[in-house]
């Protein structure tokens, strides 16, 4: 039988944990802020709370957690002491001081050196050395002869005295500054007092401000405990893995571990949140901060390499965001592989037996950064965290009310299973830089895929997509609720989560939505129905986004279909084969792969069973060319065409457009990022050498290209506003980037630039938008560049003042808002720095 931290059994009954937790009994939802708010009306009940926290009674004593024991005194100290220690760094010291002490001396045996050596070296080697060898610099070296006092002479045993010196005093420094690097970085939860006080504040901050609760599901609970009962017996750590929308994530994670009586994790935290006070009392609750980068310092990775894989050899629980930032549009970022690696090399170590993962689902009816996303997305710069930002807000966000938040846990799986498992399947049999990148690679977006498996889909999101889906300005309240039900019973029926309110009629599940949206969507009332037009949709587009994982297959199939039914004409007209229907679906799915997570069945069998689906449901249909009906068997043996279906049409493309319309915004967003490159691309200035191309910041093309973006989306040549969004514009030319149509360069050393041109395999030799048609140009003037973003712009969505892609405006706006020229320069100065 397990026991918990104090001794007591944790095999607890689905009864006997709703007693002890206070859970509701027979219910699977559970609002673990079930406590209200502190109320001068209820004064008694409220000293009998304040009691009973500060008591400890019950759950928030925290006396039975399943775990590895924390919350003692020398908890911290004790990881200090083993990280310290270690062979691993160790073994970093001695490397970073052999190597620094060797330069130093590499000087001397030159025949040269820095005057400040020599001012040590003749000093006794017993004699008090202030300076940091850190410190000294090597520039301007001498001859030896010019500096060396002519009463002072040196010997070969001086020199390697002073080496020997150097060499200690280095080792000193070094350990010194890993010491910091733990007293900066490591958590400490030393104290369980602090972390009841800790619980009793997020408790009363999160009441405040989400005034519906914060839900679990009470099956994931009993689950996730059992299988941490059993990990800890194994001396095993479970990492937990949610995806990142708001500050607040930590205070959600951390409060639900404590809620349901598991020992805190420790959360890896961007070392920005490292403010004065409020830095300590994260540190306090288990916060562990690292830096954004790791350049230019050996010592720091090595450090924190080893303090984690001393936290999972000890069984520890962690919490790793896997995007490595909060995501500002409200869909999940690709994942980051940092922490991963290193969890890869504890196993491979065996410095622990296994790791479990668990990934988690966070999702909130509003979150607080919304205004600040949207301002970040269209490129103010971000504001950097500090505590009087922090105090100055707290105010205002206590009094909000903000809905729900719904928490959902993936059951924990093997991270050493997983890989072996994989590692197989691949049949990598040698373990190479190259086949452990393709498994991390692999396990980030297995990882991501859990998280949207079990992600809860809230009303506001159901209600912003419906918003945002409309030809027209508005929408009538019956249309809404419609509108709502139809795509609540799409998400049930493909096996996802809607969030239970308790709420009997989807008309007030649509009204508390809209109370919880309000200023975001505005309500026309003196008119024969009340009617609702969307006012901040890029605001809007955060919710949205939530539901996009659940139809991207959807989406890219209708889009590809939607380049032959644009069109118009004839119905013979707007059908497509299954090898040009796989062909388009390619193409776009391969330039969108950064925003969206596909899952692992390949892209022929999620064509097949999105077509199947949407044949069976009316929206799509087979055109037979052999017989009187067809089956997707047959439209992929080519014996049947694919079009929409007379019962869509009729509807008015209902389904059909709502697809489209949640993937728009992101053509959208390439085809603006493609067009803006084709600024990059001056006309070479007379007498120029042919081998020099020209060269820009890399930092302006996303404002350049939100610049055109505005003009075109205002002049009725952009469709969605949504499309200057920095994060996918950021995408868009990391995309060009991998396909090696951008090339990059630094230029300068103390604080080098990153340049950027534009692969001259890739300029058209005529500017395919300075005319009114892209075929009026001869193909060898056409450039793959042209060819790209004209097949790109067949996805975009019709309009008449966006039926040309090759609109003689939008070559004007190009070249008027691109990016300041820098300099002319040789290609080859960028190939061999290799970046």
């Amino acid at each position: 039988m397990t026991l918990g931290s104090s001794g007591e059994p944790l095999a607890l009954t689905r009864s006997d944990f709703s007693k002890l937790y206070n859970a509701k009994e027979g219910s699977e939802d559970w609002d673990v802020l079930e406590e209200q708010k502190w109320s001068a009306y209820h004064r008694l009940e409220s000293f009998r709370r304040l009691v009973a926290w500060a008591r400890g009674e019950g759950w928030r004593g925290m006396k039975n957690y399943i775990g590895t024991p924390i919350l003692y005194p020398d908890f911290a100290s004790e990881s200090f002491d083993l990280v310290l220690n270690s062979a691993a760094v160790q073994r970093t010291i001695q490397e970073l001081a052999t190597r620094r002490a060797s330069h130093i001396m590499s000087h001397i045996h030159q025949g040269k050196i820095s005057p400040t050596i020599v001012q040590v070296m003749m000093k006794e080697p017993e004699s008090p050395w202030d300076p940091s060898l850190a410190g000294i610099k090597l520039d301007l070296p001498k001859p030896l002869r010019d500096i060396i006092p002519k009463n002072k002479h040196y010997r070969g045993d001086d020199l390697q005295r002073f080496y020997t010196y150097v060499h200690t005093k280095l080792i000193d420094e070094l350990n010194h500054g890993a010491a910091i690097i733990m007293e900066k970085s490591a958590a400490r939860l030393n104290s369980g007092s602090f972390v009841q006080g800790f619980g009793f504040s997020v408790n009363e901050i999160l009441v405040s401000m989400y005034n519906l609760g914060t839900h679990v599901k009470m099956e994931q609970v009993l689950e996730l405990r059992r299988i941490a009962a059993d990990a800890q017996e194994k001396r095993q750590s479970i990492v937990f893995l949610p995806c990142h929308k708001s500050h607040i994530d930590y205070l959600v994670m951390s409060f639900i571990m404590y809620r349901i009586g598991m020992a805190l994790p420790h959360i890896i935290a961007g070392n920005n949140l490292d403010l004065p006070v409020l830095g300590g009392i994260l540190r306090q609750g288990g916060a562990l901060f690292v830096r954004r980068t790791f350049q230019g310092d050996s010592l720091y990775p090595s450090v924190i390499k080893e303090y984690i894989m001393t936290l999972l050899e000890r069984g520890m629980n962690m919490e790793v965001f896997i995007e490595g930032t909060r995501s500002r549009t409200g869909k999940l970022l690709p994942p980051r592989y940092g922490i991963l690696k290193y969890m890869m090399t504890a196993l491979r170590e065996n410095r622990t037996d296994d790791i479990l993962l668990c990934p988690v689902s966070l999702q909130y009816d509003s979150v607080i950064e919304a205004e600040t996303y949207v301002s970040e997305l269209l490129g103010k710069p971000k504001e950097p965290e500090s505590l009087y930002n922090i105090v100055r807000s707290s105010s205002s966000l206590l009094q909000l009310k903000m809905g729900r938040i719904d928490v959902r846990f993936k059951q924990p799986w093997s991270m050493r299973q997983w890989l072996d498992e994989e590692a197989s399947a691949r049949k990598l049999s040698v373990q190479t830089e190259q086949t452990d990148n393709q498994l991390l690679k692999a396990l980030g977006y297995r990882i991501l895929s859990d998280i949207n498996s079990v992600s809860v889909i809230m009303p506001s999101a159901l209600v912003g997509t419906v918003m945002l889906t409309l030809r027209g300005r508005g929408i009538g309240r019956a249309a809404l609720i419609d509108g709502v039900t139809r795509l609540r019973e799409r998400i049930l029926n493909k096996g996802m989560e809607v969030a239970n309110f308790g709420l009997d009629h989807i008309g007030d599940v649509v009204d508390r939505a809209l109370k919880d949206m309000k200023g975001l969507i505005v309500e026309h009332k003196n008119l024969l129905e009340p009617t609702f037009e969307p006012v901040k949709k890029f605001e809007l587009s955060f919710y949205r986004n939530q539901i996009m994982h659940i139809f991207v297959h959807e989406s890219l199939v209708c889009v590809a279909l939607y380049t032959h039914v644009k069109h118009g004409g004839p119905e013979s007209d707007q059908v497509m084969s299954y090898k040009e229907l796989y062909e388009e679906c390619a193409f776009i799915s391969n330039v969108l792969r950064d925003e969206f997570v596909y899952g692992s069945l390949p892209l022929e069998q999620n064509i097949k069973n999105v077509v199947r689906t949407l044949v069976e449901e009316d929206v799509l249909a087979f055109l037979p060319t052999e017989g009187q009906s067809a089956t997707v068997e047959d439209w992929v043996e080519g014996r049947a065409l694919l079009h929409l279906a007379e019962a869509e049409r009729f509807s008015g493309r209902r389904h059909f457009d709502l697809f489209l319309f949640l993937v728009w915004p992101y053509i959208e967003c390439y085809w603006l990022a493609a067009v803006s490159l084709l600024a990059l691309a001056p006309e070479r200035p007379v007498g120029m050498d042919t081998k020099k191309v020209p060269w820009y910041q890399n930092k302006d093309l996303i404002p350049c290209a939100q610049k055109i973006g505005h003009t075109l989306f205002q002049q009725g040549m952009l469709s969605h506003d949504e499309a200057v969004n920095g994060a996918s514009l950021a995408n868009a030319f990391s995309y060009f980037e991998q396909r090696n149509i951008l090339i990059k360069r630094k230029k300068g050393e103390r604080k080098p630039v990153t340049l950027v041109t534009l692969n001259p395999e890739w300029i058209p030799s005529a500017n395919p938008l300075g005319v009114q048609h892209v075929s009026d140009l001869p193909e060898e003037e056409y450039g793959r560049l042209a060819q790209f973003i004209s097949q790109l712009g067949d996805f975009r969505r019709e309009g008449k003042d966006r039926r040309s892609q090759s609109d003689w405006r939008v070559s004007a706006h190009i070249y008027a808002g691109g990016a300041k020229l820098v300099e002319w320069a040789p290609l080859e100065q960028a190939r061999k720095l290799k970046l």
